[in-house]
């Protein structure tokens, strides 16, 4: 463990709620990684609010709960918090009622119809668009995507990452579609939700019902999950068991609060404190 901001650790150990990474920090393809298992536990045990946080949203809660669950952990969907679960939330607090030209899996489609925001199915009908990570693009719905920015509509996206890795490389990710609808309309995105952005952060302390400063990040990446962490506010904790290593932290400035190896080691840590 490495405390690289004074009184951090005093600070994990009387945290009030965990907001944890997925891919590189609990699991890493279809295997839970080390302590993942160890960590819940000691959450559900001590009654520790938490909430696993992606910003994938090509899938809905539900279906990443049955994705965690499948791999041994003993919660589900109410226990995931998407970019596209924190894109309704924003949807219902500051644009109630209006209605949405929703560019998304189908699976994302039902969750946005069941949390009840209309949807437009013409340009003309709608109030603005929101990009979510659609793997059923195609280039009638891109020709679409950007006729409704051109037109004016304000654009949202649920998040900013330009490739999801996937086994054998990388798919391209919402990111990807802002570029190309940049180059095509010459406008960018009105506004992004997820990670690095604090509406992210917002959503988790709304669900966990705790202040932003009572809360922990628990992420491998540093450009997502660190600096989001530090913008809003939470204690910033890098583990190492995904995409970042040592060496990445010599050149930054303004990394994270603590740096674990990996869950285990953050579990054994806050098991050996007295609850």
């Amino acid at each position: 463990m490495i405390e690289r901001t004074a009184g951090a650790l005093e600070r994990l150990r009387h945290t009030d709620g965990f907001a944890l990474d997925m891919d590189g920090t609990t699991y890493l393809g279809g295997r839970l990684l080390p302590g993942a298992r160890d960590f819940v536990d000691l959450c559900l045990a001590r009654g520790l609010p938490f909430v696993f946080l992606t910003n994938n949203s090509s899938r809905s809660r539900e279906e990443y709960g049955q994705k965690i669950r499948g791999m041994g952990l003993p919660v589900g969907a109410d226990h995931v918090m998407t970019s596209g679960e924190a894109a309704i939330a924003y949807l219902h607090r500051e644009r109630p009622g209006q209605r949405v030209l929703l560019f998304a899996t189908p699976s994302f489609r039902q969750e946005v119809v069941q949390a009840g925001v209309p949807l437009a199915d013409r340009i003309d009908e709608a109030d603005l668009v929101l990009l979510a990570y659609d793997t059923t693009m195609d280039f009638a719905r891109l020709v679409r995507l950007c006729d409704a920015v051109r037109a004016g509509l304000p654009l949202v996206a649920t998040h900013p990452d330009v490739n999801c890795p996937v086994e054998g490389g990388y798919w391209p990710d919402v990111g990807a579609f802002l570029a190309l609808v940049e180059r095509s309309t010459g406008r960018g995105a009105d506004l992004v939700i997820g990670k690095p952005e604090t509406r992210m952060a917002q959503a988790v302390s709304e669900r966990l019902g705790r202040p932003l400063a009572r809360l922990a990040y628990i992420g491998d990446r540093l450009y997502t999950d660190v600096a989001m962490a530090r913008r809003s506010g939470m204690l910033a904790v890098l583990v190492l068991s995904g995409e970042t290593s040592l060496a990445d932290l010599e050149s930054v400035t303004e990394g994270p609060d603590l740096v674990f190896r990996d869950l285990q080691e953050v579990a054994d840590l806050l098991a050996a404190t007295a609850p």
